[in-house]
């Protein structure tokens, strides 16, 4: 079954300037090191050769992901205007009840989570519990501990 990517226009052109990238300078790059590496002598007890081919196995793999996540992208249009509901490229502030902080986080996609700048997905719990929800809704994210309640405090674009 495939898995649909969401992301944004911008980091779907990041990753196909990262796979063209991967498919050219770099698979030459490989290709030169694993040529240098056979002129060393014995394969068998080449590490350089091992280390080349390795380097080589890990190009492939992510080449193939790129194009997995490429083919399966869908792109994420940030809705224009003043709508009041979370939703992907939501500014939301919420504020957890048995907490004294507010906390303030972007919605974005899967390709796009960065926690540590406050940028969450739809598919996190977080998300799940506020997406579709507007400012002085309540809602319950399912930790892993136990149920964590909140408010809403203001959802801009």
């Amino acid at each position: 079954m495939q898995k649909v990517e969401k992301m944004t226009l911008a980091t779907l052109n990041d990753l196909k300037a990262e796979l063209e990238y991967l498919k050219t300078e770099r698979s030459d790059e490989v290709a030169e090191q694993i040529k240098i590496a056979r002129g060393y002598g014995d394969l068998s007890e080449n590490s350089e050769y091992d280390e080349a081919k390795n380097e080589q196995g890990k190009l492939y793999s992510r080449i193939a992901e790129l194009e997995y996540i490429i083919a399966n992208a869908v792109i994420i249009e940030e809705p224009l205007g003043t709508d009041t509901t979370v939703g992907h490229g939501s500014k939301v502030v919420i504020k957890f009840d048995e907490e004294d902080e507010e906390e303030a986080y972007t919605i974005v996609g899967t390709r796009e989570v960065d926690p540590l700048e406050g940028k969450i997905s739809d598919a996190s719990p977080i998300g799940k519990a506020i997406v579709g929800k507007g400012a002085g809704d309540r809602f319950v994210v399912e930790a892993p501990n136990g149920h964590m309640a909140g408010v809403i405090i203001s959802v801009t674009r």
